[in-house]
């Protein structure tokens, strides 16, 4: 008998707790345009001359509830962003100045996810004159 205790192996320990996403996901069946009821709501036809890389259909708009940052909750999807010393730097300060100065203990993700729901609100109230499109054409 040995004195070693048993433990999991590593497909027991990440296992996925739900079901796939595949799994569940359900397949639209096509909608006949002609047939369909007047409140589904049709874009145009495609014109020859739209530009490419622009959306033709248009964005299934979320409500002022759906738009709210996630805030403190356990997250599964994630992205990779790279910052430079400086741009790190100032988030670490306004983290800081957060908590210092207004007493707000937030973590950097949150600054992050909070920032990204003023600067998309901002692009979706304002489209073309937005501050996010004004810096990334350079103006």
């Amino acid at each position: 008998m040995t004195r070693r205790a048993s433990l999991p192996g590593a497909d027991e320990l990440f296992k996925a707790n739900t079901p796939a996403l595949s799994a569940v996901r359900q397949i639209a069946e096509p909608v006949d345009v002609q047939s369909a009821p007047a409140a589904i709501p049709t874009s145009a036809p495609l014109s020859p001359k739209s530009k490419k890389g622009v959306r033709s259909i248009p964005r299934r708009r979320i409500t002022a509830v759906e738009k709210s940052p996630s805030g403190r909750e356990r997250h599964d999807d994630k992205i990779t962003v790279y910052l430079s010393p400086d741009e790190l730097f100032d988030l670490d300060q306004a983290r800081l100045t957060l908590r210092g100065d207004l007493g707000l203990a937030v973590d950097r993700g949150r600054i992050v996810r909070e920032s990204i729901a003023v600067i998309i609100a901002d692009l979706e109230s304002k489209g073309d004159q937005s501050i996010l499109a004004r810096r990334l054409r350079g103006i």
